[in-house]
This record gives structure tokens, sequence and C-alpha cells, in this order.
């Protein structure tokens, strides 16, 4: 593609040396994926500066550098006078509006929901996916359990946990297009906010789980984060709002000013949509849907109350996209599971396993709360500290979590640079001694998970939270395959070859 750069919508363009239409085959940020024909985007990282880069880049064969250190680019287009060079004033801003126009803008041919908060936004997407995709809306999903097109997931190697880079989703969206899908539910981070990497993307629907203390180790400051959630909805056509959620609620419903739908499980709350009456049993939960002074009784199997209002968010979505609701009534039975979202996994001798990924004190707390209405004998939880996370979260884990459990199973989630024992101390650190309860540690996740399942006897739950990103545990910067259900899998097979 020949690309003149001046003519790219909201490019924002400072300074331009070389050739003024240069030709464009790919586009990248990192430069050991720059093929021939490569416009290379200088990203600024936390570690790292892309600007570092630009030789290397240029090796490898880019027609087209962007950055924003003037001075260096200036030098480098005197170096290589055949290329094209730009500045810009803020790189990742240029490189999301690039990608919509090299991919053709499919974010203009595909309906955008958006789901920001610090619990509940891959179970709320996944609900939006599921949903959408019963109601005959073909429905891709972009979030921490992958990339999934309305036929199933999708090989694509995502750089960041949950929201990708801008270069990487308009990629995407081009690839559900391309798969004849009509929408997209996709998490958004407050960090992927905060980095621009939505940017452009006007959203049909922002949808509001909730807020708490989170990513503090990026943000530093809890009134940093919640400004860069609130992004969302000044980006958006319409919203889903949490109005039980005390910490964003009503900043959020100042913000917007176009059609709207709230939703709460207090009945004289006055929001558009009300659950309530939740009901928890071994076979999913049952709870009515108040909306427009009507109520219905919805029975659904799936499991957690706080996923009730999850599903109420989704159902929301659904009705701020045009659906009626007695279509929407009619399909829920059928909702499936949500990977790693208090998915129940059934083992030998009516024990059960639930993989949920609550990595937040207030998460594990809730689901530790949930899982008990389940039948069974004893409950033990395996709870963890992340490496690559705010440490003074991880005493709040041995806190939320004490004198709930009959064990307790400490370990580690994504050591990253640091020694698992060091991990594990600092959790430790919140329990009170002496111990309310039986605590085990562990010092990797899959000795964590054997640790937990041996503890485990008949009519046992066992609660495996936090859990594994895109698959895998990272460790020191690299990503190492993982997965619970493997290694539950395993271990329950070898105890049935024991019988």
């Amino acid at each position: 593609m020949e690309i003149q750069l001046t003519r790219i919508p909201s490019f924002p363009i400072t300074d331009q040396f070389g050739p003024g239409t240069s030709k464009v085959g790919s586009i990248e940020y990192n430069s050991t994926q720059v093929t021939q024909d490569c416009a290379f985007f200088c990203v600024p990282g936390e570690n790292t500066d892309g600007h570092l880069y630009i030789e290397e880049a240029v090796a490898n064969g880019a027609s087209t550098i962007i950055g924003s250190n003037k001075r260096l680019i200036a030098q480098y287009a005197e170096k290589y006078p055949d290329l094209s060079f730009a500045v810009v004033e803020n790189v990742r801003v240029a490189l999301a509006y690039m990608s919509d126009f090299f991919y053709s803008s499919p974010q203009k041919s595909l309906l955008k929901v958006g789901v920001t908060g610090t619990n509940g936004k891959t179970t709320t997407a996944t609900y939006v996916y599921n949903l959408f995709n019963l109601l005959g809306i073909t429905c891709g999903f972009i979030g921490t359990t992958g990339i999934i097109g309305a036929n199933g997931k999708i090989p694509f190697y995502k750089s960041t946990p949950t929201t990708p880079i801008s270069s990487d989703i308009h990629k995407i969206f081009a690839k559900f297009l391309t798969e004849g899908d009509r929408a997209v539910a996709m998490e958004v981070s407050s960090i992927a906010l905060d980095q621009k990497r939505v940017e452009g993307i006007n959203f049909d629907v922002a949808i509001h789980t909730n807020i708490s203390e989170e990513h503090l180790e990026y943000h530093k400051t809890f009134g940093h984060y919640l400004q860069s959630k609130l992004l969302l909805f000044e980006q958006s056509k319409s919203a889903v709002v949490n109005i039980d959620d005390e910490g964003m609620a009503k900043e959020i419903l100042e913000v917007v000013d176009y059609p709207h739908l709230t939703y709460s499980h207090r009945v004289n709350s006055g929001a558009d949509l009300i659950w309530t009456a939740c009901e928890s049993s071994d076979t999913g939960m049952k709870f009515d849907l108040c909306y427009q002074e009507k109520c219905w009784p919805v029975h659904v199997p799936l499991y957690g109350e706080y996923n009730a209002a999850n599903l109420t968010a989704a159902i929301g979505t659904a009705l701020l996209s045009g659906v009626q609701l007695e279509a929407i009534l009619a399909v829920l039975p059928e909702m499936p599971q949500v990977e790693g979202r208090f998915q129940v996994i059934h083992g030998p001798e009516n024990r059960k396993v639930i993989l949920d990924y609550a990595h937040t004190p207030v998460a594990l707390s809730s689901v530790l709360q949930e899982v008990k209405k389940l039948s069974h004998n004893r409950l033990i939880a395996l709870i963890t500290g992340i490496g690559i996370r705010d440490f003074s979260k991880m005493p709040k884990m041995a806190r939320a979590a004490e004198g709930k459990a009959d064990v307790l199973v400490v370990t580690v989630d994504h050591p990253g640079d640091y020694e698992p024992s060091t991990v594990i101390k600092a959790v430790l650190k919140g329990f009170t001694v002496p111990y309310k309860q039986k605590v085990v540690t562990a010092t990797s996740r899959r000795e964590g998970v054997l640790a937990a399942l041996q503890e485990s006897g008949p009519n046992d739950l066992i609660l495996l939270s936090s859990g594994s990103i895109n698959g895998a545990q990272i460790v020191k910067g690299e990503y190492i395959p993982h997965s619970d259900e493997a290694i539950i899998e395993e271990f329950f097979n070898s105890q049935t070859s024991d019988f």
C-alpha cells in the first residue's frame, strides 16, 4: 500500500523527512518483527524506548519510521534519505490512527462493546460474546483468555495480558470481519486506556462493572487509575453502569450525555435493570430480572451471585444494541460457563474444583463467599501473590481469605523477576498468628494446584483462585506454558488408577 502520512485522518504529524509517500506492507512496534516495507513505530515502553531500535528496524527492511524524538529522527533521516521519517507528538496515538487507516477502518463495520472494571471484565465481556452469538449476532472476543471469533479461538500472540496494543486490535478487527463476525466484545484495561491502545475507537457500548484498588504498581495513585478508566466513557455512544459500585458509578454518570442503562441488585435503587432474589445451587443460579416495571424469572447454568450482576450488564448491552428482552430471555438457559471464571469441574468422589481468576482482595473475598453456597464437606482454597503486580496488595489477599476455608494453599502466580519465596512471604504477612486454618505453601503454581488437590477428600470443594495469563506463567520475562485444567486431569487420572 502506498501511504502519504499527511493524509491519514487524525494522524498527529509535526515534522516529516524524506519521501512524502512510502510503500507500507505492515506495521510493527517490535523491531525484531520488522520485514521489508514495514512502518516502524518507536513506541516508548516502561523499560525501554523504541527509538533505540531504529537502526535494527532499518536493517530489517523498514520503509517508514515514526517517532517523537525530533532530533534523533532528523539524524536518521539524514543518514537514510530514501526512507520516510515522521515526527509525531504521541507515538501511541499515531500508531492507533495509522493502524485503523492501514486496515481500512474495520471498526466501522463492527458493533463494538468495551468492558472496564477492576473485577469481572473477562466474565462480562465473555457473557456479551456468548449472548450475542446465541442471539445470532456473530461476535468476536478480545481479552485475557485470548482472541476468539464466533467459530472459536484464533491463534494470535498477544504482547499484553488483556487489551492488545492498537495495531494488533485493528488487525484482529479485520480478521473478525473476514470470518463474518458483526460485533466484538473486548476487555479494556485502565493501562490500555492510559497508553492509548484504544485511541480512535468509538465504542457502541461501554460497560462498567466496578472499581477497587488495583494496578498501583503502574498508576501510582487510585485517582489516576480512576481517571484512566473514565476515558472509556468519553469515547462511547452508550453505556451500562453498575450503580451499586460507589467507587466509580457517580463519576461515569456525570460524564455520559448519551443513552445508558443502570443496573443494581437493590430493589429500591431506581436502576433500569434490577437483579434480585438470587439463589445458588449445584445446577446454577436463579434470580428475578426486573425491567420497565416488570419482573421475569431467570435460571442459568452459571455460578456465583456476583455473576448475576455481570450477566445483567450483558443483558443491558443487548438491549442497548436493539435486541428485545423476550429474545434475550429465551436464550439465557443456554449460556455456557466462562473459562476460568467460577468454572466448575467435577472430579471423582463428588469433589468439585472451581477455577476462578479472582486476583484482587475484593474478588477473592466474593468468590470464597460464593463457593460455600455449593454443597460440600470441606473447602480447600489456593490463593496467590502475583510477582508482576503491586506487592502491597499481597498481604491483603491473605486477610481476604483468612478463616474462610478449612485449608489455604499459598503459592505464586507470575513471579516475574522475583524469587517465588519472596512473593509467598509477602502474602503470609497478612495472616494472624497462630493461623486460623491450616496453611500450606508451594513455590510454583503447578505445585500449589497439586497441593490443594492432595488436601482434598470425598465431597470436598477445591477453589483455585488467580491463574494464568494466556495459558502461561510469566517467569523472568518468559511465558512458560501452564494449564490448571491439565494438572487437574492428570491428578484425578492418577488417583483413579490407584483404586
